[in-house]
């Protein structure tokens, strides 16, 4: 029996780094909940594609970035967490190219920035504004990284992810990536589910390629077989202006992130999507709820959709809250909240 968080001897042929019994309190910004059973830290895509490869079809498979939106229940994690943060952090402006399909937009007016998954959301407002690219600034206010971003069309300030997305690349559990355009995912509020994974399948080989159209035999790539895929990277198409503008509105943004929501405690940001025409904050607030505490866990004072770890707080007292506060909303408004963050493991 290996200790707890012991890193293990890999496989051939990979490079990253493999630890098992990992506490995820370490790995999500609620600070709470029960150990990982492995944990792979790939050293880049490559390396994560052959990882993926060699694992059993059955194999439960968690990615993480930051885990800004996420709870581990204390019972724990089965199967293999993997962290892109630190890992796919490879980032960049796009060189324009014949083939690519957006070559028809004014490179005097719009300019394409690529990023992998694992690179932090406020990395990626940062380096558009250094390059003159505007509209990424709202990303500086999402505490996560571009691929949980990009798995739930995260948005604040009035602006949301898919807004600009001109091309993503995913990577499925056979270790095979492809590139995939907006008209193939269903794309709506925190909601984002690709429609068809029967069409328009293009393998992408490995290392990866600068994306051109045509490129490659475009083969069917396991249709009668479909199986889940993760974000890996995206090209974001962002308009040319001023950068110090956009550094300037980012700055902005952040002031008014730090007046306004609990940044001194440990949360997972919000807790509730708001429903149509209204806000869960203000239903919440309505319902006297903001300051309820269960163990060490409470409705933040200072955002009421927000829960925060006040110190010590288990996993088991942030969900107990989160269904205390929707049961609550429900009864005394008829509104059902649904959750933003994603709660995984055994209870």
């Amino acid at each position: 029996m290996c200790a707890a968080g012991s890193v293990l001897d890999l496989p051939g042929g990979l490079r990253g780094e493999l630890a098992y019994r990992v506490p995820m309190a370490r790995h999500v910004s609620w600070r709470a909940g029960g150990e990982a059973e492995r944990v792979y830290r790939p050293a880049d895509l490559e390396d994560l594609a052959t990882f993926l490869q060699g694992l059993d079809e059955d194999e439960p498979i968690h990615f993480v970035g930051l885990g800004s939106n996420l709870l581990v229940r204390d019972g724990g994690l089965r199967g293999t967490v993997v962290l892109l943060h630190g890992a796919l952090n490879h980032i960049r402006i796009e060189q324009r190219s014949q083939g690519m399909h957006w070559a028809d937009k004014d490179p005097g007016q719009f300019g394409v920035l690529y990023a992998e998954a694992g690179v932090a959301a406020p990395k990626v407002a940062r380096y558009a504004a250094r390059h003159d690219l505007v509209g990424a600034e709202f990303l500086a206010g999402i505490p996560g990284t571009l691929g949980g971003a990009l798995a739930m069309n995260a948005g604040c300030y009035g602006h949301e992810t898919w807004e600009y997305v001109a091309m993503v690349q995913t990577l499925d559990r056979r270790g095979q990536l492809h590139r995939r355009l907006p008209s193939e995912f269903e794309v709506g509020y925190r909601h984002v589910e690709l429609i068809s994974k029967q069409h328009a399948d293009t393998p992408c080989p490995l290392p990866n390629p600068l994306p051109q159209a045509g490129e490659g035999a475009n083969e069917r790539y396991a249709r009668q077989n479909p199986v889940h895929e993760w974000f890996v990277a995206a090209w974001l198409l962002l308009p040319r202006g001023h950068g110090e503008a956009s550094r300037e509105e980012i700055r902005r943004l952040l002031a008014r992130r730090v007046a306004s929501q609990p940044l001194g405690l440990p949360n997972a940001g919000s807790v509730f999507r708001n429903p149509p025409g209204d806000f869960a904050a203000r239903l919440i607030e309505q319902c006297g709820l903001k300051g309820r505490r269960l163990g060490h866990a409470q409705v933040s004072e200072k955002h009421a959709n927000f829960i925060v770890n006040l110190g010590g707080a288990t996993a088991a007292d942030i969900e107990a809250l989160i269904e205390t506060v929707q049961g609550t909303v429900a009864a005394r408004t008829g509104v059902e909240l649904q959750r933003e963050v994603r709660i995984i493991g055994d209870k």
